[in-house]
């Protein structure tokens, strides 16, 4: 540590990719002699949102993962059908399951300091340590010429009278709701027999009122889940950044992680397991000594495809519950996964783009390219 600092790691945020980064530190040894301080505005002490990825075997949260399901359904106008996941399993975290887990870890290390305050001055706190973790989105800070949406829901935990719900099999996504406000659909996640999270979501450039978000989960329950008799135990609320502009790595003397470092999806608003593959690196080459500034970074090709699919929900190139529908109609599970984790090879990317409509997607790509 720099005599003219206080700290050698300083994290500003709590949420998922510090604390994926942090317990991975501590579990390797590399906190053992360092002072760390993390700045938050207050404790997590709340279930305030739910994490759903695929993922191949255990992986590094596997203690926290609260259901699994091997088997998905997918239902639009066009296209309706369960789908077998193996080798892929859908699995769920809850917020608050996370947070204890890696509190827990961390209260072993009272070298980790936590502050539950506003960050004043950022100048100040670059000031502190040598190495600086910002999780901080700035939803502002939009690249004018970049496309933005937003992927918004709404989600009630519901528990049933009677046994209702197949706990082996959840709805990755439904599309038969209306589709006025733009590419929308919902999804449900058994938990028991009686009890599920049922979300409403929707890909768009604005925000429903509350009303609407409720009306929305009102009718698919009582029009296609058939729910019945039912009591709310739980409520959700988000919003997720979708957009094709670029965030550095290392941007104004911190290292940007989570959604503001680029580990939200573009086209599909999943940043659980990129948070977990960017803290492997970041840990590696920590614990290795070596430069942060070298990390390796994805195909570039994968923010090309984000951006135009992104171009057409954005635009109405393409209705998006038919590109979905398109997707999954005409490739297995398994190669939409793997596309969509940016781990697909080109050969299978090919085929993907093939099962796609040429002329919507083709205009979409030409403005990619010419912007």
């Amino acid at each position: 540590m720099s005599s003219s600092t206080s700290y050698d790691l300083v994290f500003l945020g709590a949420g998922c990719a510090s604390l994926s980064l942090l317990v991975r530190l501590a579990n390797a040894g590399y906190l053992s002699d360092k002072k760390v301080l993390v700045y938050e505005r207050s404790a997590k002490t709340l279930n305030d949102r739910t994490w759903c990825f695929w993922e191949k075997g255990e992986g590094y949260f596997e203690e926290v993962v609260h259901h699994t399901w091997d088997t998905v359904g997918f239902y639009s106008q066009e296209f309706s059908s369960d789908l077998s996941l193996a080798p892929y399993r859908y699995k769920m975290i809850r917020g608050i399951d996370f947070y204890r887990y890696c509190m827990g870890v961390l209260e072993k290390f009272p070298q980790v300091e936590f502050r539950y305050e506003e960050v004043s001055s950022l100048d100040s706190i670059k000031q502190l340590a040598p190495i600086v973790f910002s999780s901080l989105y700035d939803p502002a800070d939009k690249d004018p010429k970049a496309t933005h949406l937003l992927q918004h829901f709404k989600g009630r935990v519901v528990e049933t009278a009677q046994d209702f719900f197949d706990p082996g099999k959840a709805t990755l996504m439904d599309f038969r709701v209306d589709q006025g406000h733009g590419t929308t659909f919902a999804y449900v996640l058994p938990l028991t027999t009686r009890k599920a999270l049922v979300e409403y979501t929707l890909f768009t450039d604005r925000l429903l009122t509350t009303e609407q978000y409720d009306q929305g989960l009102d009718e698919y329950m009582d029009r296609f889940l058939k729910i019945g008799s039912h009591k709310v135990i739980e409520e959700e609320f988000g919003v997720i950044p979708m957009t094709g502009q670029s965030f550095p790595f290392y941007r104004n003397g911190m290292y940007q992680i989570g959604t503001a470092g680029g580990q939200t999806k573009a086209s599909s608003g999943y940043t659980f397991q990129f948070i977990q593959k960017r803290s492997d690196l970041i840990a590696q080459a920590l614990l290795s000594g070596k430069s942060l500034q070298d990390l390796p970074t994805d195909a570039a090709r994968f923010m090309f495809y984000d951006r135009v699919l992104l171009d057409v929900l954005a635009k109405g190139y393409w209705p998006g519950d038919r590109v979905f529908s398109r997707l999954f109609a005409r490739n297995p599970v398994q190669r939409v996964f793997a596309f969509l984790d940016n781990e697909s090879a080109l050969g299978e990317e090919l085929k993907l783009i093939a099962s796609l409509p040429t002329l919507p997607f083709m205009r979409a790509a030409m403005g990619v390219i010419f912007n």
